[in-house]
């Protein structure tokens, strides 16, 4: 009995021991397969990122590869445009003024910046060899004139004496030759003496129109020689109405119209406008700078336009309705001929085309392109057909 009871506990311990051990096998097993699946995850979860950051490089490289560009599309053309073209500013009136006469400058009345009247009195020159030469001349003329009063007394005397028979006819002819001679030469003497006046007469410097004095290139002193080398004693312009030379090109020539209105900008006043007419043409293209002359007469009573500056002159012409515009910074100017670039299917395609007017910002496109062609602003010069481009900002010219 004893030993019956003694062996029942001993089976049941030996039980209990081998599933205990199952468990925790299978515990363990669960665990392994856990970790390993979480190992795999992981792994999985690194290669995708790994692939997506290796797409993502491979994009960026490519977009990196792909030129951005801007484009313009091409626009019709208006009945009317506006042609902007430089202009040089002059005055309506511009003389240096000389003298003619031998001297030394006595006094200047007037310097630079002064507006002076038609007329008045602008310099003074001390002639003392041409009062002389006048002095001598009105003698030469008394004593002349004297000569001739004998000789006509003479002559008077010697015809009535013809009459009488008193003297022969020689006799008296050559009394009627003296005095004819005589009147020439008093004749000859007054002229010389006028021409020593008009001489004297430049001693006074007179302003010979309205005009503001731009120069004095004299001073008191200075000596004046009026034949072998004249001296510019002032230059006076007359500013109050204005000139406007504009070289035309000859493709616009046609469309200029005497008689219209043009407005002027200048740099000095960038938020002002100046009105102008355009009053003649040359009639003919300079055959050099192919351009026509125009001039456009400018008020200025205000006389804040200066003669000399640099101008702009807008004129209105008139345009191509059928044709297209585009700024002329999307021309291409190559070997094969003027081309621009245009954005096809991604890829850029170098396009031929047929410029009509130039109109400085923009040309005319008689040939070439179409109004849905989105055309490259300021193409690269290595650019060549078949090139991939993306569009970076397309705008409505």
């Amino acid at each position: 009995m004893t030993q019956e009871i003694e062996t029942k506990p001993v089976e049941a311990t030996a039980s209990v021991e081998p599933r205990k051990t199952r468990k925790v096998g299978t515990v363990l097993a669960a665990l392994s397969v856990v970790i390993v699946l979480a190992v795999v995850a992981v792994a999985a979860s690194g290669i995708r990122e790994r692939k997506a950051a290796a797409e993502t490089l491979v994009q960026a490289a490519q977009a990196g590869a792909v030129a951005q560009v801007s484009v313009v599309y091409p626009k019709l053309g208006g009945k009317t445009e506006e042609l902007v073209l430089p202009a040089n500013i002059q005055a309506f009136v511009e003389a240096p003024i000389y003298a003619r006469t031998h001297g030394y400058l006595k006094r200047w009345y007037f310097d630079i910046g002064a507006h002076v009247q038609q007329g008045q009195l602008m310099a003074e020159i001390d002639t003392p060899e041409v009062d002389q030469q006048l002095a001598q001349s009105r003698a030469d003329l008394k004593s002349v004139q004297a000569n001739l009063e004998l000789a006509h007394t003479t002559a008077v005397r010697w015809q009535n004496l013809l009459e009488k028979h008193a003297v022969s006819k020689q006799e008296t002819d050559q009394a009627v030759s003296d005095f004819a001679s005589k009147q020439a030469a008093v004749d000859a003497s007054m002229a010389n003496v006028r021409r020593l006046e008009q001489l004297q007469s430049y001693e006074k410097v007179y302003a010979p129109f309205d005009g503001v004095i731009t120069a004095r290139q004299t001073d008191v002193g200075a000596l004046i020689d009026g034949d072998s080398s004249p001296r510019e004693l002032f230059h006076l312009a007359a500013i109050e109405k204005l000139r406007v030379y504009v070289p035309v090109p000859e493709v616009s020539a046609a469309a200029v119209r005497t008689g219209e209105g043009v407005t002027l900008t200048s740099d000095q006043f960038p938020n002002e406008i100046f009105h102008g007419t355009l009053v003649r043409n040359s009639s003919a293209i300079d055959s050099q700078s192919r351009t026509l002359n125009v001039e456009v007469d400018v008020d200025n009573s205000t006389g804040r336009l200066l003669p000399g500056s640099y101008a702009f002159v807008h004129i209105r012409v008139n345009g191509t309705a059928s044709g297209l515009e585009i700024p002329a910074t999307t021309l291409l100017f190559r070997a094969q001929g003027l081309q621009v670039g245009v954005v096809r299917n991604g890829h850029a395609e170098l396009v031929p085309i047929t410029i009509g007017r130039d109109y400085g910002a923009t040309v005319e496109i008689t040939s070439g392109l179409q109004r849905r062609d989105a055309v490259i602003v300021s193409p690269s010069d290595s650019l060549i057909g078949g090139t991939p481009v993306q569009i970076e900002k397309a705008g409505q010219q």
